[in-house]
């Protein structure tokens, strides 16, 4: 897996947001699932402009 920059995670939990399913994200960045909720965990509720 290439590392991601903040915004692009950003990006990426704000398409988890407007319902496309964890699991095709995860697929499509090849991530884990766990990856991706220590994401939200981490960076929810930010917004790219944040960085």
């Amino acid at each position: 897996m290439k590392k991601l920059t903040e915004h692009q995670i950003v990006s990426m939990l704000k398409k988890a947001e407007a319902s496309i399913p964890v699991k095709e994200l995860c697929r499509k960045y090849g991530m884990g699932n766990s990856t991706f909720y220590k994401w939200r965990d981490k960076f929810g509720g930010m917004e790219t402009s944040d960085f």
